[in-house]
Formats: structure tokens, C-alpha cells, sequence
């Protein structure tokens, strides 16, 4: 194996009902992983058990292995399998009560960061990083909730970021944003992906060929093809994967 993130012969369940089935596949260090396919074909789902979120729901189950430099997550305790993957969801997430300072220094502060000074870097560089300081660096004590959409969803990133995770997973990170807020956050994807291993989940198929590097495409809970994004988009190997990256069906 190699990769960042390895996922050998991975099955989820919601209670009796089977969603995937027996994932394999490697995911490299840097970069970009987009994970295409219809409604209900395990993309979230695979997403969350990258992390362990998955484990979290009522009557779920997990067999199979995801390791993280070669260790398996479920050996790690969730705090640091959290810290080491960090997650953006569909909709922006900022903590309705907590200043825009206050979302990016939660992490931090729960991997054991208190003194002022070492916050004070640790939120400046992560809003640099997100693409949002020179918005928001005069009014860091206003609710997260003041911001707008786009910078909702930028202030998240940096929240995820902020605990120097290895991995950022980001489900469907732009469905709710217009689309100058959605070329901005690409922008942004395109700049981490020197730093971090990403996984981004889309419906969008022309942004996962604008963002990603390679692409996964999922159908019925199975992987159906996974190589470089400009083979899978212009020369699949399956006649399914090109029915559907032609729109004909999805």
C-alpha cells in the first residue's frame, strides 16, 4: 500500500442495510481526491468513515480498515483521529455562540493551546491560510454568524485547519454557496492542497474537474473507477463511469 490514507476492504452499514461494500482504494499524500456519483451511493458516508464519524450514529457499523501512515484509525482515540482528519460539511457550520476568533481557537484550545500568544498565531495563521484574515482581521470579536455565506463556510475551513490536521475531508463544501463564494473556496482548495491530503465530495462535476487530481467514482456503495481526474472525465475504462460523467444518467 501506499498513499496517506489507506482504505482496504471497507463495509458500512445503517443497521441491517449494507451502503458500502468492500472499498479498496489509496488516497496520496497531497493533493486532491474529488468523489463523484448519484444520490445515495455511500459518498458521505465513505467520507465519514474516513474519520471515524460514522461510528457515531445510532445502530452504524464498520468493518474493514482505514489507516492513517499505516496505522488504523479505530486503534487511535477519536480525539486524534479528529485532530489528524479534519472535516468540512455541507453547510457552514460556525458555533452560533462563539466570535469568529472563538470558532478558530476551539481546537486548539481542546488540543491543550491556552497561552494568549500562541492562540493569537494560531487563529492568525489559520484565517491566512483560509483566505478570510483580510475580511475579518479588524472585527476577529463578531459572531461567526455575522458572516456571510461564503465566508461562513471559509471560517469552518479555518476551524478544521487550525489543529494542523494531515487530512481535510470536505463534503459538498460549496451546494449552498453562490458562485463568486464557490470560486473563492476553490481557490482556497487549490492552495492546501500543497499542505494537506484532501477528499472533497461533489455533485458538481465540472468543479471536480477544476479541483481535484484524481477522482473516485461511486455507484450503489462500490467504487466503479478511481484514477487521474482527466482519465476518468475523458477516458473512462467503464462504460458505466462515462455514462454518467456525460450526463446520461444521475
Amino acid at each position: 500500500m501506499s498513499g496517506k490514507l489507506n482504505v482496504d476492504g471497507l463495509n458500512a452499514w445503517y443497521g441491517r442495510q449494507q451502503v458500502l461494500y468492500d472499498l479498496t482504494l489509496d488516497l496520496p499524500e497531497s493533493g486532491v481526491t474529488a468523489v463523484i456519483g448519484p444520490s445515495g451511493c455511500g459518498k458521505t458516508t465513505f467520507l465519514r468513515c474516513l474519520n471515524r464519524l460514522h461510528d457515531e450514529l445510532p445502530g452504524a457499523r464498520v468493518d474493514g480498515r482505514v489507516l492513517l501512515d499505516g496505522t488504523d484509525v479505530r486503534r487511535l482515540e477519536a480525539t486524534e483521529v479528529r485532530a489528524r482528519i479534519g472535516m468540512v460539511f455541507q453547510k457552514p457550520t460556525p458555533f452560533s455562540h462563539m466570535s469568529i476568533y472563538e470558532n478558530v481557537a476551539a481546537g486548539p484550545r481542546l488540543l491543550g493551546l491556552h497561552r494568549r500568544e500562541d492562540l493569537d498565531r494560531a487563529v492568525w495563521a489559520s484565517l491566512v491560510r483560509a483566505g478570510l484574515w483580510e475580511e475579518v482581521r479588524d472585527d476577529v470579536d463578531a459572531l461567526g454568524t455575522s458572516l456571510s455565506g461564503g465566508q461562513q463556510q471559509r471560517l469552518c475551513i479555518a476551524r478544521a485547519i487550525a489543529v494542523e490536521p494531515e487530512v481535510l475531508l470536505m463534503d459538498e463544501p460549496c451546494s449552498a454557496l453562490d458562485p463568486i463564494a464557490t470560486a473563492k473556496v476553490e481557490r482556497l482548495i487549490a492552495e492546501l492542497k500543497e499542505r494537506y491530503t484532501i477528499v472533497i465530495v461533489t455533485h458538481n462535476l465540472p468543479q471536480a474537474r477544476r479541483v481535484s487530481d484524481r477522482t473516485a467514482f461511486f455507484y450503489l456503495g462500490k467504487v466503479v473507477e478511481f484514477d487521474r481526474t482527466s482519465a476518468v472525465f475523458d477516458h473512462p475504462k467503464e462504460a458505466l463511469t462515462e455514462n454518467y460523467v456525460q450526463g446520461r444518467f444521475g
